[in-house]
């Protein structure tokens, strides 16, 4: 049974009949329309259904925005679903994906991870803090330790925090205390503190929180015996590394994530629901409740998976949210990135975190069980859920938080190479984190990989492509790396790993690494190769959809792959050799 089986299972056949009379309702609402572009759609968020009149030759942005004047949510918080599919291309028209009167769309809100906090003294002084709005009230006590020194002598165990007069335990999470942007949160610490006496005499202090915007060496064996022989029989919680295939050595870096993680399980702290996204996304907390260690995304959370929490339709026909793509497959692809990530030297050390050559954060798939996941559909609470464990990365935002101007070209270029290779149908802005470094450096950490090596190239999407740093040539360095990338030998590593690589997906990454390498070799930037990979709108091919399909119709029955990859590197040639001129 296929990891897309698991999340799809069980779709009712209530839901194929509703569906089914919804396909029937659309055509009849579709054959009374009248001539006129003016077509009604129902916008669901969170269960609640709102009718909505909208044009045919509406862009997809000019609906958020009238979705934002309406509710109030900020276009750049929403992603929009319909019929199966993500309407991701804001240039493009609501009519182009096919939308028509009758619909339901389905507004998915992407709240802002990032809260400002204000602490501020009876005298005035202030001093700012910004932390994600999932954190607990023992991170802001940490926060307040580390960065208030000069300020405040607090003794962190006799901190007590009250909002409107109820104490804040500390594993009460920001995102339950702030709900709206515009929350203004009065907090009092009632304990007695030493505060510098050149600033403030008072010993009360007022916060005000405002949301916005390897071997297996023997420690692992204890791991693996902790996981085995007391978990089932001591804990309320699940958690163990998927072993495919035995002869695989974990780095011990992996090792620590995982037990981390347990230890946190442990400890009672519960995994935290991300609020960003459209699948269900979970932060793993440390043993003292303070740090994030890892996320985990179970399978049958995707998009249009059976236990999506996000409130999407479960999909009819197991197709993905990206054309080319499974539901349920998403976790898969994560480890896939990771793997593929690889430098020619090995794992190379970033503040302390192994990454490879563009960065993915370190990913393993796991099985985990835990009450605070979403079980619906007749599962059961305490079924083990099938995902990726990926290690959580620090960092200071995301790249929607500022401007492409002060990325390195390195560290673009980087990802450039990455999602090209991997065909990424699902780069924007904010799946691209950064984070500063001890001398102002800024460094690019991606994740979100779920929609890598599709099946067809039709939803690559690079938002990259609009930066400055795409129009500069790749270095000699990068250039070197991209040399060294064997497509056969990476699709054996992903077999290696316990991917069986559908032969459409192999194809996918064939055919892109040849293209990046054919491009680098003409001295083509990577704007000019990404351009040849997306479309320009959702209903003309891009150039690689047209080489393809080109080869495709040399394709004679039983004709080896080899020979068609042929077709397709001649015909790659002849339009490379177009640009170059």
């Amino acid at each position: 049974m296929s990891v897309a089986d698991v999340a799809m299972r069980p779709i009712l056949k209530s839901a194929s009949a509703s569906a089914s009379a919804s396909s029937n309702s659309h055509c009849h609402h579709h054959h009374r329309r009248c001539s006129s572009e003016s077509i009604l759609i129902y916008l669901t968020v969170d269960g609640a259904v709102t009718p909505m009149r909208v044009l045919e030759s509406d862009s997809i942005a000019s609906v958020k925005m009238r979705i934002q004047t309406r509710k109030g949510v900020s276009w750049k918080k929403q992603n929009l679903v319909s019929n199966g599919r993500e309407l991701s291309r804001n240039n493009n028209l609501v009519k182009d994906y096919g939308v028509t009167s009758g619909n339901v769309v389905h507004l998915v809100l992407r709240l802002s991870d990032m809260i400002f906090i204000v602490v501020r003294t009876i005298c005035g002084k202030e001093f700012e803090f910004q932390i994600d709005r999932k954190r607990n009230v023992a991170h802001l006590k940490q926060c307040i330790k580390k960065k208030g020194k000069g300020f405040i002598d607090l003794v962190e165990e006799e901190q007590e925090f009250f909002c409107y007069g109820e104490k804040l335990d500390d594993r009460r999470i920001f995102d339950d205390i702030c709900k709206n942007d515009d929350d203004v949160i009065h907090l009092i610490v009632k304990k007695s503190a030493k505060v510098n006496a050149t600033i403030v005499h008072n010993k009360d202090l007022e916060l005000s929180v405002v949301a916005e915007n390897h071997n297996l060496n023997q420690n692992q064996n204890e791991v693996v015996k902790v996981i085995e022989q007391k978990q089932p029989c001591d804990f309320d919680f699940l958690l163990e590394p998927i072993f495919v295939n035995h002869r695989i050595n974990f780095f011990p870096f992996l090792w620590d994530m995982i037990d981390s993680t347990f230890n946190g399980l442990k400890k009672g702290n519960k995994p935290v629901r991300s609020s960003e996204g459209t699948g269900g996304t979970y932060f793993m907390q440390d043993s003292k409740g303070v740090d994030y260690i890892s996320v985990f995304k179970p399978i049958d959370e995707e998009p249009m998976a059976i236990n999506n929490p996000r409130g999407l339709p479960v999909s009819s026909n197991g197709e993905g949210l990206k054309i080319g793509t499974k539901v349920g497959e998403g976790a898969v692809r994560e480890v896939a990135a990771y793997i593929l990530d690889h430098p020619k030297n090995g794992p190379r050390l970033v503040s302390g975190e192994a990454v490879g050559f563009a960065g993915v954060p370190p990913t393993v798939m796991v099985r985990c069980s835990h009450e605070a996941f979403n079980y619906s559909n007749g599962s059961l609470m305490m079924d083990h859920k099938v995902g990726s464990l990926q290690k959580f990365m620090s960092n200071d935002g995301n790249c929607e938080d500022i401007g492409p101007g002060v990325f390195p070209v390195e560290e673009v270029h980087k990802i450039s190479v990455l999602d090209i290779r991997m065909a990424n149908a699902d780069r924007h802005a904010g799946n691209i984190l950064f984070r500063k470094g001890p001398n102002g450096e800024i460094l690019l950490i991606p994740i979100d990989h779920g929609y890598c090596l599709p099946e067809k190239f039709e939803d690559c999407t690079f938002d990259w492509l609009y930066w400055p740093q795409a129009r500069q040539p790749y270095s000699p360095d990068t250039v070197d790396y991209i040399n060294s990338l064997d497509a056969e030998k990476d699709i054996e590593l992903l077999r290696h790993y316990g991917w069986d690589v559908p032969a459409e997906c192999a194809r996918t990454l064939r055919i892109s690494t040849m293209l990046l390498k054919k491009g680098v070799e003409r001295g083509l930037t990577p704007y000019t190769i990404g351009s040849i990979m997306c479309r320009e709108n959702l209903n003309k091919k891009s150039v690689i959809e047209e080489i393809v399909c080109k080869a495709q119709e040399s394709l004679q029955p039983d004709m080896e792959e080899s020979i068609f990859l042929e077709f397709v590197s001649q015909i790659m040639d002849s339009r490379l050799g177009e640009l170059s001129k």
